[in-house]
């Protein structure tokens, strides 16, 4: 048998700090990542439910304890060893960023703010993470990734202001806040779910958070009104396992397999599925451009998507010649 006769198609490996080997599966990772953008597009709906029962504090800490101890469960169950110590640091950012940062600002940015509105706003958030991930890893996506991720981001820009007529409202700076705080989060959980599996890196930074979000509950509960109704708990139920918990694990493990750039991009569609549970659910009106919107912005993520993996072909190829 020749060489030719058994040469098989190159995989695209990453070597990480730890000298370990991850294998990229670009369809499996985007099926993932699409999964977790499916999670978090119910996110606001469920946090606007949810503050039906709960304050703003007392939501985010309740989602917090209760998400952590499923985390807890499942790491005692899968005897999982402690994470070593050069990346406590990472799993740091990421319990700032996605569990009490993102949740908080955009729990009291919703107060104000209709979930549409937020949902748009935060639409921003691809375009962060690429950027935040670009500067982290030194990673360098082709020009054609970039065009179509900054037209997807001026979609949504454009479609923000048309529907807030133009005047940016007074949550918005909580959302901005919430951009920045969870592209970090993202990009570092990216990371750290290239050298551990994307369930342990939110398991962990859970577990990191649960002291502080039980004292941030029995310090918010007596301040804030509680009235439990329906929508209450199962918006804290959903934000807490599915959001905070089932979707960040196939978020990161994604991530790990088709990388942060190409997979912060599918989220241009989060915006837009949130639209859709936010007229189901919350009975909010929808613009007659979001259709259009939601047209332009699929364009941007095929084109994105497209880039990306000829990106990743193009590393792997340079890698099999310099070998």
């Amino acid at each position: 048998m020749t060489a030719h006769d058994s040469a098989t198609e190159p995989t695209a490996i990453a070597v990480n700090g730890d000298r370990s080997l991850v294998r990229r599966g670009p369809g499996n990772g985007v099926v993932l990542a699409g999964l977790g953008v499916l999670a978090f597009s119910l996110t606001f709906p469920s946090t606007v439910w949810g503050l039906e029962s709960f304050g703003p504090w007392s939501l985010v800490a309740l989602r917090s304890v209760l998400a952590a101890l499923i985390a807890g469960c499942a790491l005692l169950a899968g005897r999982v060893p402690l994470p070593a110590r050069r990346h406590w640091a990472g799993l740091a950012v990421v319990a700032g960023g996605v569990v009490v940062g993102f949740p908080l600002l955009t729990s009291l940015a919703l107060q104000t703010s209709t979930s549409s509105h937020a949902a748009v706003v935060v639409g921003l958030l691809p375009l962060t993470t690429a950027l935040l991930s670009a500067l982290r890893t030194g990673s360098r996506p082709p020009r054609a990734f970039w065009v179509a991720a900054l037209a997807g981001a001026a979609v949504v820009i454009a479609f923000t202001v048309q529907q807030s007529g133009g005047k940016l409202s007074g949550g918005d700076l909580y959302l901005f806040g919430a951009l920045l705080v969870c592209a970090a989060g993202y990009t570092e959980g990216g990371r750290l779910a290239g050298v551990m599996p994307g369930w342990q890196v939110i398991g962990w930074a859970l577990v990191l958070c649960l002291p502080l979000a039980v004292a941030g509950a029995a310090v918010a509960l007596p301040f804030e009104p509680v009235r439990l109704t329906t929508h209450g708990v199962v918006g804290l139920v959903w934000v807490a396992a599915g959001s905070t918990f089932l979707g960040l694990y196939v978020w990161y493990r994604g991530m790990a397999e088709i990388g942060v750039p190409r997979a912060s991009q599918l989220q241009l569609a989060q915006p837009l599925l949130t639209l859709v549970w936010s007229f189901l659910a919350l009975g909010e009106e929808v613009s007659p451009a979001a259709p259009v919107a939601a047209v332009a912005v699929l364009v941007c993520i095929a084109v994105t998507q497209r880039a990306g993996s000829r990106g990743e072909r193009r590393r792997g190829a340079d890698v099999l010649v310099r070998s």
